[in-house]
């Protein structure tokens, strides 16, 4: 079915139209532009919307919504999986990473072969392994007994459980054989992220020489900026190398602190993500992130045992909404880091915008950036 979709104006991802028109045929973006409409599409349905058009929001970090957690095998853990999708589709996101928190070698390959078949079906862009290589020193949310070194055995245990399922690994590159690690993601076409990491600053450019790409949730988990000792993100931020994550929630970051990322790294490097939870969406209370026990106050989860940040209760709508009015960040820069940059980091030019040929993967947001109707791959799934 061929359609048509009238806004007062459309941030395709490369350019800004006003009174502007989309046509979508199929799952597929077809034609675009501003003005009348195409005669070429006088016999579609033209549906006007009285919002902006925007592209359809990638999270490339996030555990779960909705009650529902990117963990465990079997039918149940499709199940959760598939309630955390649509609970983030809800809020924009038509394209998700499944984020694994630290947990056994085995347990995380066995999770891997679950959900191996929705990253075949298009359903998960990938799975991100945030763990077990990671630095004890910033572990985070991860439980330290779980934590090892990386093995040649060990990761081919995880990749192979499901071939080309795993997009992403974090890791810790100053842990023994961690510039090792760097090397066997990046040859098996996975992205290598930096991230609870107690690298330094010569450390953190090793890494990068050696392939990392990404930096998960920049600041948080890692050595902080100090004037002699600098630590790694004056590095990550200023080599072009590389994309950086920010979770904009105003519990992780300050908002001068993610307006200043934002400036810093430059065009086409932040990428927004929410390392949201399965408390995302649902009531404050108790939870379980991996194996640790959460407690979830005003939507603000810490760890019951320490009060360290234990992901969060983030939604991509939220991100892109704090972005822009309590951290000052330009909308075109808020929605590209919501949208075309993650899409790049990925490696797709299928998504992340909406020119001719793109997935019809659409967001329709007010005014004031909240999301009123999502497309996914052309089908309308969300209307509020």
């Amino acid at each position: 079915m061929t359609f048509v979709l009238r806004a007062p104006r459309i941030h395709t991802g490369q350019r800004v139209l006003d009174d502007a028109w989309l046509a979508v045929s199929e799952s597929r973006v077809v034609a675009l532009g501003s003005g009348p409409v195409s005669a070429e599409f006088s016999e579609a349905p033209v549906h006007d919307v009285p919002g902006t058009v925007v592209p359809g929001y990638i999270d490339i970090h996030c555990h779960g919504g909705g009650g529902g957690s990117f963990a465990g095998s079997g039918e149940a853990a499709l199940t959760a999986a598939r309630t955390a999708l649509r609970t983030h589709l809800q809020h924009g996101t038509t394209t998700m990473v499944a984020s694994l928190v630290t947990g056994i070698v085995d347990d995380l390959a066995s999770t891997v072969r679950t959900l191996g078949p929705l990253v075949d079906s298009g359903e998960l862009a990938g799975i991100h392994l945030e763990g077990p290589w990671l630095s004890v020193a910033h572990k985070g949310a991860h439980e330290p007994t779980l934590l090892i070194p990386p093995t040649e055995q060990d990761i081919a245990t995880i990749f192979d459980a499901h071939p080309g399922a795993v997009k992403m690994v974090t890791i810790a590159p100053e842990v023994e054989g961690g510039m090792e690690a760097v090397r066997n993601f990046v040859a098996r076409g996975a992205i290598a992220a930096i991230g609870h990491t107690d690298a330094s600053y010569d450390d953190a450019a090793a890494a990068i020489d050696e392939g990392v790409t990404n930096v998960t949730h920049l600041f948080n988990a890692m050595n902080p900026i100090h004037h002699r000792i600098p630590g790694p993100i004056i590095k990550l931020l200023e080599d072009d190398r590389v994309t950086v994550e920010l979770i904009c929630d105003g519990v992780h970051l300050h908002p001068a602190i993610i307006k200043h990322a934002v400036t810093a790294a430059g065009k086409g490097r932040v990428i927004f993500v929410t390392d949201s939870m399965d408390a995302t969406d649902m009531a404050d209370g108790d939870y379980v992130l991996g194996s640790l026990e959460v407690r979830v106050e005003n939507g603000v989860a810490r760890l019951k045992s320490n009060g360290a940040i234990a992901g969060s209760t983030l939604t991509m709508e939220r991100a892109v909404q704090y972005a822009v009015t309590e951290a000052g960040v330009d909308l075109g820069d808020a929605l590209a880091a919501a949208t075309t940059t993650p899409a790049a980091a990925l490696g797709r030019t299928d998504i992340g915008h909406l020119e001719a040929g793109a997935l019809a993967d659409i967001v329709i947001l007010d005014e004031g950036l909240n999301v009123s109707q999502v497309y996914r791959r052309g089908e309308l799934a969300v209307e509020r």
